[in-house]
């Protein structure tokens, strides 16, 4: 049912007449995105444009933000990264972008951003290949892991009204062991979903994303496809991540004045069991829907406040589409026990070149538990909170940018005692990769020495509790449901880390060289180690890995 009518709601969208030309989205990219907010927070205001607490952003939005703060530029890196950003969109950008001095056959890199591309007032496509290959080793690890990915990227318009956006890759991977044991025990390579065993322990998977965009008028505009989303400022998100397998999904975003409101409904994979090969035993994958709404304002020109609301349900409900009204009233009044979360998030520049900003996400909360002495660390009592702080050219040290991030999650959050209604996404959360029952420290130091040449380190610090047995919940895996292994726990003294105590140290160290637009060598290092009280000796893994990569974000392995 909810399948038709989002193809309704497509094809009748499709076919409005469009009052601006349209664009696909920048993918989400860590290091891509810090450069934008890079700018954004040493301009000192917020951009005109977009509105950062829901992404990816559209590229000609973008493009229209690099025209307003090219000259601000104060030295090569800033020069280097605003003539990369802006080759990287050059069809929306207002002065005229690099040519390649030597392209191929006079067809192949006439920019030094695309491959191949072909651009008329009809049609506009930009195609790219995509590649990845590592090779690393780690320390007490038999042989060696390596990534191999191949693939297409293309992007473009059509009639300069209908924007599309396609990424296809094969991959053949064989992870650090750390990771290894992550999909294992999940059942599912983070961010990939389906998978094939690959040699004795890796893994192969076919990675496949895309969308198109369309403007419904002035200030709405409309996505609808299958790729991934991320809400807020920071390293991680509490609300929704891009850690899970990509999902189908429709967005509409009104931008009017100074506010930014988006709606969004998702068929997202439910959390079945997968047989030896990542079957499930019916033959078909269950489904489960989501919907999110939040509106973000800016008051000023320095803070911006998002309020939102999700629900997961085991069911679509036409209710739900509703994109102007309240889910715990539709909850209540439809009799369901779907899981509805509240929130808040913000982001501040309170002072030039720092940023404060921040997340807080509500499951459960009884206010007289919460405040009482007696009620005190009620299980129901549910929610998770972030707060982060970025400090642009550090200590006046140019390009030299820190970020802190502290991240936490009670236990028992994101979890539901129904079947299909935890925030999980084909068996991987859709927020923090660590589920619940944790906290979490992060250091990101980010320094670009040359324009070509970039460090960065992470430093992560991890405290969170594990099931003693399978029979037991402590509140951090959201495989299970939130009433299994209950008996004599009780509704109080429930805490963060409860169950099995780890500890988690990690650091990593990259060195990232473009040799050119988007082709990237890295080098990198490792060092985790992590204790366990139901383990005698901490378990230390050192890991280094070099790798080319061409029009592919880095990737990471930081849980």
């Amino acid at each position: 049912m909810l399948r038709k009518f989002l193809l309704a709601v497509g094809l009748l969208c499709g076919v409005m007449e469009v009052c601006m030309a349209q664009s696909a989205l920048i993918p989400y990219n860590r290091e891509y995105y810090h450069l934008l907010d890079r700018y954004e927070i040493l301009r000192g205001e917020f951009a005109p444009h977009y509105q950062t607490g829901f992404k990816p952003l559209r590229r000609d939005n973008v493009a229209r933000f690099l025209n307003e703060v090219d000259q601000e530029a104060t030295g090569r890196v800033d020069e280097f990264n605003f003539r990369y950003l802006r080759n990287d969109n050059w069809e929306f950008v207002e002065e005229e972008t690099s040519l390649s001095k030597k392209p191929l056959w006079k067809k192949i890199y006439k920019k030094p951003s695309d491959f191949y591309y072909h651009r008329d007032k009809d049609f506009d496509v930009h195609v790219n290949p995509v590649i990845y290959f590592r090779g690393g080793t780690e320390s007490g690890a038999e042989g060696t892991n390596f990534r191999n990915t191949r693939g297409i990227t293309l992007r473009g318009s059509i009639d300069r009204k209908v924007g599309f956006y396609t990424y296809l890759t094969s991959n053949e991977v064989i992870f650090p062991t750390w990771a290894e044991d992550y999909a294992a025990h999940n059942g599912a390579v983070p961010g990939q979903g389906f998978w094939k065993p690959y040699s004795d322990h890796g893994y192969s998977y076919f990675a496949a994303r895309g969308y198109f965009t369309f403007k419904a008028s002035k200030h709405i505009e409309a996505q609808m496809g299958h790729d991934r989303n991320f809400v807020g400022e920071g390293y991680r998100s509490m609300i929704l991540s891009d850690f899970s397998n990509p999902y189908m999904f429709l967005k509409l975003n009104v931008n009017v004045w100074k506010l930014q409101y988006t709606t969004m409904w998702a068929q997202m994979t439910a959390d079945i069991f997968l047989n030896s090969r990542n079957r499930p035993e019916d033959g078909r994958y269950p489904q489960k829907w989501f919907s999110l709404h939040r509106l973000g304002m800016n008051i000023g020109k320095k803070l911006n406040i998002g309020i939102f609301e999700s629900v997961m349900a085991n069911q679509a409900d036409w209710t739900y589409l509703n994109p102007v009204i309240f889910y715990r009233w539709v909850e209540h009044q439809l009799g369901t026990p779907d899981k509805v979360m509240l929130g808040t998030d913000f982001k501040w520049n309170f002072a030039r070149a720092m940023q404060l900003y921040g997340q807080f996400a509500l499951d459960e909360f009884v206010f007289g538990e919460f405040f009482g002495v007696e009620g005190k660390n009620s299980k129901r009592n549910k929610h998770g909170l972030q707060l982060g702080y970025k400090y642009i050219n550090a200590f006046n040290i140019p390009n030299l940018d820190l970020q802190l991030e502290y991240n936490q999650a009670r236990p028992y959050t994101y979890q539901e005692k129904f079947e299909h209604q935890a925030y999980t996404n084909y068996r991987t959360p859709i927020a923090h990769p660590r589920g619940a029952n944790f906290r979490e420290a992060i250091g990101i130091i980010r320094y670009q020495p040359l324009p070509k040449l970039s460090f960065n380190f992470t430093g992560i610090y991890h405290l969170y509790g594990t099931d003693p047995d399978e029979a037991t919940n402590m509140g951090g895996d959201l495989l299970k449901n939130r009433l299994e292994g209950e008996d004599g726990l009780g509704l109080y003294g429930h805490r963060i880390g409860q169950g099995v105590e780890n500890k988690l140290i990690m650091g990593n160290v990259v060195a990232s060289y473009m040799l050119k637009h988007n082709l990237f060598i890295d080098l990198g290092h490792s060092y985790r180690r992590h204790t366990s009280e139901d383990s005698d000796a901490p378990a230390v893994s050192n890991y280094s890995h070099l790798s080319l990569r061409l029009n592919i974000a880095r990737e990471t392995y930081n849980y």
